[in-house]
């Protein structure tokens, strides 16, 4: 085989060993198209048949195959005494160590690493061509004893053949290494990218929500005034379009507050510190109480729950968290909103249960997103805001947060930070 690939001369056979079709007639396309005599088959059985009737330039072999695999192929094919001179190359990912050391037991010459392009495939050939004159002129066996995991492992390869494996295992190394530095740097570029957009489209809600404000406090004063002004020269039914006019306005003013709010807490810096979660539990629940001295809501919170984390970010997430537990257990008597944690290893996973409405599991996916609900206005207000807040503010904290409910009987919030 000369520099661009070619074979050495017109008689180079190779035999290939791999049970799947698609990888194996690619494999056998980009050989006959470099000039190279291809015989395939299916695994390791086939191809041992194969070879004794061939007598092959060479092997390639997969190592996964049902029937005979291919370090058993390599093996069989070392052990006789009229095949043994063939160069047999294992296909493998070459993810495991033990790889190399089994590839050395039963003789193999060198490995292709998966995936693989062109260009290495027949770099890899060429260089067990090149070099197995070299090993047939240097013919010193070895025969060495090692342990590798707990394991004894017998080899008996010479020493080009050892050296040869060890070099193709660094070469991979080296190339996959070096994929992964690509694509660290795409990662890289990828996130800076996404951060960006991401700041610009914080940047526009914000602007988008801020100059909304103005318009509707016109369009909410004019109604107002209509309604206040001139009811008597309406009837029932325009007095009851102006209502819902102003009840819109009131709707459309909390969306925006709550997009702008969103758009604050997920975009400013954090300040990290030791935040205690049991008194701002307490503090936030005290304050649901002092607006709804008319709810008997059975409280319990566990003492001395202590995060890491931006205290304004925490107090927003538990406003969020608590708030839809008053909210949903509104009609529940007696109603029980409870704040707790629990250890799953060495995490601690924090939680807010209520014994309110609770929602199908069904539709669980759909709880953190902006705008979304699962209940109608009427029968409990709100945007659909509130847990997209919760949900960005815990994945600043590096932590995560799912939920776990059943319809009437409650609902269960974990989160982690």
């Amino acid at each position: 085989m000369n520099q661009t690939g070619e074979p050495l001369n017109d008689t180079v056979r190779v035999l290939i060993a791999e049970d799947s079709p698609t990888q194996a007639e690619q494999l056998k396309h980009t050989l006959e198209c470099h000039g190279y005599q291809v015989t395939s088959t299916a695994n390791g059985s086939q191809a041992l048949k194969a070879a004794g009737a061939e007598k092959p330039t060479l092997v390639i072999s997969d190592i996964v195959m049902p029937e005979m695999d291919g370090y058993r192929l390599c093996q069989e094919i070392k052990s006789d005494p009229d095949l043994k001179n063939i160069p047999v190359i294992l296909v493998t990912t070459l993810s495991d160590p033990q790889d190399v050391i089994r590839g050395l037991e039963c003789g193999a010459d060198n490995f292709i690493i998966k995936p693989y392009d062109e260009r290495y495939l027949l770099s890899r050939i060429q260089f067990v061509r090149l070099n197995y004159e070299m090993r047939e002129r240097e013919h010193v066996g070895m025969g060495v004893e090692i342990y590798f995991n707990g394991q004894r492992h017998l080899i008996t390869a010479d020493r080009l053949q050892i050296l040869n494996l060890l070099l193709s295992t660094y070469e991979a190394a080296i190339q996959r290494n070096q994929e992964l530095t690509r694509a660290k740097e795409a990662l890289r570029l990828a996130n800076a990218s996404l951060e960006a957009a991401n700041k610009e489209l914080e940047a526009f809600s914000y602007s988008v929500s801020h100059d909304l404000r103005a318009p509707l406090r016109a369009i909410e004063g004019f109604t107002r005034s209509l309604l206040n002004e001139h009811a008597g020269q309406l009837e029932e039914s325009g007095r009851s379009l102006l209502e819902r006019a102003l009840a819109a306005c009131h709707r459309m003013r909390q969306l925006i507050e709550d997009l702008l709010n969103l758009s604050r807490l997920t975009r400013g810096e954090m300040h990290r510190d030791a935040v205690d979660l049991t008194a701002l539990s307490k503090l936030v629940l005290a304050e649901l109480q002092r607006n709804h001295p008319e709810r008997a809501v059975r409280i319990c919170v566990a003492e001395g729950l202590v995060a890491q984390g931006d205290a304004r970010l925490l107090r927003a997430a538990m406003e969020n968290l608590l708030g839809n537990a008053w909210k949903f257990t509104a009609k529940r008597q007696p109603a029980i909103i409870e704040f707790g944690m629990n250890r799953q290893s060495d995490e601690k996973v924090f939680f807010v249960r209520d014994n309110g409405a609770g929602f199908d599991m069904a539709y669980a996916g759909k709880l953190f997103g902006a705008f979304q609900r699962l209940h109608s206005t009427e029968e409990f207000p709100g945007t659909g805001v509130g847990l997209a807040t919760v949900q960005r503010i815990i994945r600043r904290h590096g932590g995560r947060i799912w939920a776990e409910g059943k319809v009437d009987e409650g609902a269960t919030f974990h989160f982690t930070l």
